[in-house]
């Protein structure tokens, strides 16, 4: 298996998080167009005057700088070990592509549960490489 492989998932990731970022302006514009906020209601982050379609995007954008940081860097990791396989391969994209669906699905239970099982992935691919 190519160990390179291991590029496409944080790829996705990346790509995934440049999107929610180029999104986050164009939210918060339309809050300010609207009337529902000023400018400065952004001043430090957000106020509780911003709408939630504003809000929602800044905190998903701030959940991608999160926990995904662990991510890329154990996927770095088995990348340098020379240790990528299938099943790791597998975790990595499972991870990935449940960030997606957690950025596309609102109601809380379901959201809940696909964050629940994106983590799960994100631990065992460290306690894969660790056992």
């Amino acid at each position: 298996m190519s160990q390179n492989a291991m590029f496409a998932p944080i790829g996705a990731l990346a790509l995934i998080t440049f999107l929610v970022l180029g999104l986050m302006p164009l939210h918060r514009v339309r809050a300010v167009r609207e009337g529902y906020v000023g400018a400065n209601d952004f001043r430090y982050g957000e106020s509780d005057a911003v709408p939630p379609f504003a809000a929602i995007i800044n905190r998903n954008y701030i959940n991608l700088l999160e926990l995904p940081l662990l991510f890329y860097v154990i996927c770095l990791i088995f990348h340098a070990a020379n240790r990528v396989d299938i099943a790791t391969l597998r975790l990595a994209w499972t991870f990935s592509g449940l960030r997606l669906v957690h950025l596309t699905c609102n109601h809380v239970l379901h959201r809940l549960g696909v964050y629940a099982v994106s983590n799960v992935a994100l631990g065992l691919l460290w306690i894969r490489f660790f056992v």
